[in-house]
């Protein structure tokens, strides 16, 4: 299902109010849209250790945020936010190649 960009501008207004409560630190709310689900469930495998875990929540959010502004069609999931974080981490630490 392709979004509108009137959709997807709500969405992230949506997913940006979600990210707010979980860095306050809870969600009073008992209703939910499926593709929050998804982003809580993603959120909770990810199994983040509470001493970084406002942090981690806080970059993630303004990455997601980029996605969108640079014409993603979906929510960027945390976990995909932590591979390519990991990803381009281990690259700038590889060794430069010897010839």
């Amino acid at each position: 299902m392709s979004l509108t960009v009137t959709e997807l501008e709500a969405r992230l207004v949506q997913f940006n109010k979600l990210m707010a409560e979980l860095i306050r630190g809870g969600i009073r709310r008992t209703t939910f849209q499926p593709w929050e689900i998804e982003v809580l469930l993603d959120i909770e495998a990810c199994d983040l250790r509470d001493s970084n875990r406002r942090e981690i929540l806080k970059r993630y959010q303004r990455a997601a945020n980029k996605f969108f502004d640079r014409g993603g069609r979906s929510v960027l999931k945390l976990s995909e936010y932590l591979d390519k974080r990991h990803r381009r981490l281990q690259g700038a630490e590889a060794p430069p190649d010897a010839q």
